[in-house]
């Protein structure tokens, strides 16, 4: 158990690449070409997603329409709502550049890899785990941008997402050429899946360290201090443990089977970095995206440490 509750290897590579960002951070004539050493990243990664999600995955999801349906209304909804509930009743306890980050974060797909290896341990269904992570994400390239504007609009939190209908255009762009290249290379793509796993990783790590420098730059640790990182983490304590008594209770409501539940109860309260941090940016200016990324990174950690310990605590039940 103490195992788990050790920071993983890319947590740690996560952090030395804020510690980097920090002391070194991108500056001058280099910001152009590392922006688009990101951008190209961020392109292969989603196109590297549609080559990887089987479309049998998403038709078969249609046999567990109840749990899938539910899975997507809790992420796309429930997590929405909480982040929103939360601004309205605590609106000063972060800056409004920070309200924005839970935003983002409550409206980012599931988790693939981390909600189907928590299913497995807690004796879930994995297969539809499956499928509801490869349904999530398919939709969060279009709802994600979505949701947010519609958020930061409705809370006045700010942020520059007059282009939001471009961007949704310019994720799915490369989601759709990696379906169409599926026909071909559904193959290959298994076979090198490892190696398409450790893009994910890379592309997670250039864009928080060109998002970061960004903001340092800007005087992200000026504008941060102390006590606005430890609010920040009371609610994204909170955020999390409402997210998992209510996907929970949400699977209980609709008389799911236990082996049901356990997906939507994994599926539904994780959020991905993998999508997320890419995707800021895409969404945000530079110098906003690393404070926004933030509470996303903390979130993403916590999941895995609580949903070890759930895991572990429903399996043995």
């Amino acid at each position: 158990m103490l195992a788990r509750l050790i920071p993983d290897r890319f947590i740690l590579m996560l952090l030395g690449t804020i510690a980097l960002a920090s002391l070194l951070p991108v500056r001058g004539s280099a910001v152009p070409l590392v922006s688009a050493i990101a951008n190209a990243a961020i392109f292969s990664l989603f196109f590297f997603h549609g080559l990887r999600i089987a479309h049998e995955a998403v038709w078969a999801g249609l046999r567990h329409w109840r749990l899938q349906l539910a899975v997507l209304g809790f992420v796309y909804g429930a997590m929405p709502v909480l982040g929103f509930g939360l601004s309205r009743l605590m609106p000063q306890a972060v800056p409004p550049e920070l309200w924005l980050g839970i935003f983002f974060l409550c409206a980012l797909p599931s988790t693939v890899q981390a909600a189907i290896a928590s299913a497995s341990m807690a004796r879930g269904n994995v297969a539809a785990s499956v499928i509801a992570a490869a349904l999530s994400n398919l939709s969060g390239v279009v709802l994600t941008p979505l949701l947010l504007a519609a958020l930061a609009a409705t809370s006045g939190a700010g942020g520059d997402l007059s282009a939001v209908g471009r961007i949704a255009t310019l994720l799915l762009l490369p989601f759709a050429l990696g379906q169409l290249a599926r026909l071909r290379l559904a193959t290959w793509a298994e076979r090198n899946k490892g190696w398409i796993g450790r893009l994910d990783r890379t592309t997670i790590l250039i864009t928080v360290y060109v998002a970061f420098s960004a903001a340092v730059v800007d005087g992200l640790w000026h504008k941060l201090g102390a006590e606005e990182m430890a609010r920040l983490l009371g609610l994204i304590c909170l955020l999390l443990a409402l997210a998992f008594a209510g996907s929970w209770a949400l699977g209980r409501a609709l008389g799911l089977s236990r082996e049901d539940r356990i997906t939507l109860l994994f599926s539904g309260a994780h959020k991905s970095l993998a999508t997320g941090a890419p995707m800021a940016r895409i969404l945000f200016p530079a110098a906003q995206a690393g404070l926004i990324v933030l509470p996303l990174m903390l979130y993403h950690q916590l999941q895995l440490t609580v949903s070890a310990w759930i895991a572990a605590r429903i399996a043995r039940n």
